[in-house]
């Protein structure tokens, strides 16, 4: 038995354990989440042989999802025509949909001669779990993380001529805003796929935060990482320091970034154990990246960018940081600053600096300060 045979083979052993007889998955032939969606389906009274609509929303609900999705459809559009290019001569095509499966935007080589493609490819039809079983686009939208399914692994019988990769995209403040997906229709196994869609919807993330109004960005990476690709993580601020929004890299580095949401508010202090003038300064400085401590104990490389300077073509080394912002002098210059400006009055340099008193007193004991 050949390995495609074989996987096929596991997919239908799976597919007759949990959806004909009711069982449970019968180990590693599929992954547990698909499980989890298909009896998700059957608990909705869903059967595998139903046939499936495709429905679209209506003119007016269309019209109201594009507006609400604009920002998005902006940032995505120029790596989505570079994405079809991509994938051109593989006989996969691109679908973006919004935050509920609504699809908002295609591209690349869609075969309109095919019914199947014609129908999901269509804009406002929605492939929602709720509508079309399970999918790259439902699974993806409910497991947040990316996925690859293959023909027989989707719920519907309607759904086995496709094989989808699929990613979320999230927003600047965290929550979920939608997913990219690659789909293709009796189409060779090719999970390489989802790597390519984590990928790219990393990059229309990026491009999205990148789109909204902020007065400083920081790019941040650990110490000895390179600062300029689209890994890094990225923070947008206002003048006051206050947390604009972030990318999924940021949160991962600095979890309190979690914290973060279009309802609660978040100041870089709460963040980083230096005060937040200190990054704007930066910014004007130079184009060279600074330690920069977070209240954890761990440290970060930080490059500092007003808005007009953010799109340079950059590919800085982690050596390239100036000797005399090595963090002890990052800090210790912190302190000089907020201690200065508060003429002596150590209370009202601890309150600037956001850290206690005693804190403040016993840094300027160890860097001999006082």
């Amino acid at each position: 038995m050949t390995p495609v045979d074989a996987r096929m083979n596991h997919i239908a052993v799976a597919r007759r354990s949990v959806l004909e007889d009711r069982g449970s998955l019968p180990s590693s032939h599929i992954d547990s989440w698909i499980e989890h969606s298909w009896k998700r389906c059957l608990s909705k009274g869903f059967q595998p042989q139903t046939a499936v609509e495709f429905a679209q929303i209506s003119r007016q609900d269309l019209h109201r999802v594009k507006l609400e999705n604009h920002d998005l459809l902006c940032a995505a559009k120029p790596l989505m025509d570079k994405l079809g290019r991509a994938i051109a001569n593989t006989n996969y095509f691109a679908i973006l949909t919004n935050a509920h499966g609504i699809v908002i935007d295609t591209n690349g080589p869609i075969d309109h001669s095919d019914k199947r493609a014609r129908l999901i490819s269509r804009i406002g039809v929605d492939l929602s779990e709720h509508t079309v079983g399970t999918t790259a686009i439902g699974a993806a939208l409910t497991e947040l993380q990316p996925v690859w399914l293959h023909r027989g692994e989707h719920f519907f019988n309607d759904n086995t001529a496709f094989s989808c990769a699929g990613s979320p995209l999230f927003g600047s403040t965290g929550q979920c805003i939608g997913m990219l997906d690659l789909t293709g229709i009796m189409v060779p196994e090719r999970p390489e796929l989802k790597h390519l869609t984590s990928l790219t919807a990393r990059t229309i993330e990026n491009a999205l935060l990148l789109q909204q109004a902020h007065n400083l960005l920081l790019r941040i990476n650990w110490p000895g990482q390179p600062l300029g690709e689209d890994t890094d993580g990225l923070i947008a601020l206002d003048n006051d320091g206050n947390i604009l929004g972030a990318n999924q890299s940021a949160r991962f580095m600095v979890p309190q970034l979690a914290q973060l949401s279009s309802s609660a508010g978040m100041h870089a202090s709460d963040l980083f154990a230096m005060s937040f003038s200190m990054l704007f300064d930066s910014s004007r400085r130079s184009h060279a990246a600074i330690e920069v401590p977070l209240w954890s104990g761990l440290r970060i490389i930080a490059l500092a960018l007003r808005p007009e300077n953010e799109r340079i073509s950059m590919h800085i080394r982690t050596d390239s940081l100036c000797a005399n912002q090595a963090l002890r002098d990052v800090e210790t210059e912190m302190i000089k600053q907020a201690v200065d400006q508060a003429r002596g009055n150590i209370a009202q340099a601890a309150r600037d600096l956001g850290i206690s008193r005693a804190t403040l007193y016993r840094k300027l004991a160890t860097k001999k300060l006082t």
